[in-house]
């Protein structure tokens, strides 16, 4: 007999309801939405609605899938068959002044809601570039945040987390306490086995002033310049996040065309140790070339925060993937980097997306996590268009130009990633190994949803490598 729903806080959306498609994938930020389809959609209110949602899975032999902020690329939070929890509702932040400590709930949007609430006590987390991504799926994947390469993974100041689990009982995770799931929060992404409602955040104090240095360049550059920059970023001061991004630009005459933007981005003590932190851009060999430069100019925040918005604009359609570029430290490995990348960042397909190359170095070892592979520089490319006609070609594209960037592809970053298209190692395999001896501990009967891919048996693995045993 089928057990009867709950009352619930929130509410509980059947495919019988006229609002079904809102419910299911009303909240994903691309465009591009999947057709899988879901048994219900819980629109969670409270964390005790996330509760009753586990047990009434439990009772109806439900998956369960999550949904924090909805920034999933690839949607991994729709699934066919199964309930989806959508968390937006859990947005709650308190902040302790004593220890510092910011507690968040997952659909809390890192830039537009967490970032300004915490400057206005003069303290700062490092979470995503993207304003609008919840913090949710960003801080399970690891948290590619701002100048992750000084400051690390956004990952590394989660102080413990509060988690429901796959019976629906409400726990605490850290260091001292089921730290398994502690341990597999940092990193594991989209197949926690359990829901993370709250996160425990160490915050730093805010900058004295930041400072922005941009360079533009044409795209016929590209070699020289990424060149330079492979050569150099290691020895950047580490308040400096470096990124390098391929992306249509707005001139001073009002036209507006794709360039290489180099950039570095200084958090310092005051506003002359920011400018001189990024005194190294200015040895760059093709700065006489440039279209324009700016010279470690005085920012905010909240700037960088709607150039973001700007490049990303919601409910368009998307299609991305990523790579941890490595090789030698050598003119020959520098030049098989280079070469490897140069069509992410010189063919786009179309007129809004863009490429990045984002400074990791100098590499250091992380601490114990889930998340456990990095290299010197990540990758990412994006095609970003209206027209769902477009999609071929732009996948097309995609495909093509990470096959070119495969001879020096270490593996991939959760976050940008689609295993349905696509699948590359994202994790150290005794990591692996670890969290799949937690996942058949704590969810024993695969209550929640493993990760979205083409090849359940060969995930984390690099797909033209040799399968696993």
């Amino acid at each position: 007999m089928t057990s009867a729903i709950p009352a619930f806080d929130g509410r509980l959306v059947l495919p019988s309801d006229p609002d079904w498609d809102d419910a299911r994938v009303g909240r994903v930020f691309n465009g591009r939405r999947p057709d899988r389809q879901p048994d219900a959609v819980l629109i969670a209110a409270s964390i005790d609605d996330v509760q009753r949602g586990v047990r009434l899975a439990a009772e109806r032999g439900w998956t369960v899938a999550v949904r924090s902020g909805g920034h999933a690329w690839a949607a991994w939070s729709v699934r066919d068959g199964g309930l989806l929890i959508d968390l937006g509702a859990l947005d709650g932040i308190e902040y302790d002044a004593q220890t510092h400590i910011v507690v968040a709930g997952p659909a809390v949007k890192g830039g537009d809601v967490l970032s300004p609430y915490l400057e206005e006590r003069g303290r700062f987390f490092n979470g995503g570039h993207c304003p609008s991504v919840g913090i949710g799926g960003f801080l399970l994947q690891g948290g590619q945040g701002w100048n992750q390469r000084g400051w690390g993974w956004a990952a590394e100041s989660v102080i413990a987390v509060d988690v429901v689990t796959a019976d629906g009982e409400l726990v605490r995770a850290d260091a001292e306490q089921n730290s398994d799931l502690y341990w597999a929060a940092r990193g594991a992404g989209p197949s926690y086995p359990g829901i993370v409602v709250r996160f425990h955040l160490a915050t730093r104090p805010a900058a004295g002033a930041v400072a922005h240095t941009v360079h533009g360049y044409e795209l016929d550059d590209f070699t020289e310049v990424m060149s330079w920059m492979y050569r150099a970023h290691h020895d950047i001061p580490d308040n400096v996040e470096i990124v390098c991004v391929s992306v249509p630009t707005p001139l001073p005459d009002g036209s507006e065309r794709r360039l290489l933007l180099v950039t570095g981005f200084a958090f310092g003590d005051d506003l002359a140790h920011a400018r001189a932190s990024l005194a190294a851009f200015n040895d760059s060999p093709a700065l006489d070339r440039a279209v324009f430069v700016k010279d470690a100019a005085p920012s905010s925040l909240a700037e960088q925060r709607a150039e973001q918005e700007r490049q990303n604009p919601e409910h368009w359609q998307y299609i991305t993937d990523n790579a941890w570029i490595d090789g030698e430290n050598t003119d020959e490995g520098i030049a098989a980097m280079v070469e490897g990348i140069r069509p992410l960042f010189t063919t786009n397909p179309t007129d809004r997306g863009f490429a990045i190359w984002m400074s990791n170095a100098p590499r250091r070892p992380l601490p114990d996590m889930a998340f456990s592979l990095h290299t010197d520089a990540y990758v990412a490319a994006y095609t970003v268009y209206e027209d769902p006609a477009e999609y071929a070609r732009n996948r097309a594209w995609v495909n093509e130009v990470f096959a070119h960037a495969e001879p020096v592809t270490a593996g991939q970053y959760l976050g940008d990633s689609d295993m349905t298209n696509r699948q590359l190692r994202f994790m150290a395999p005794e990591n692996w190994e670890r969290l799949q001896r937690i996942i058949a501990d704590r969810d024993p009967e695969g209550r929640f949803h493993r990760y979205l891919s083409a090849d359940d048996a060969t995930v984390n693995t690099n797909h033209w490598e040799p399968a696993r045993a």
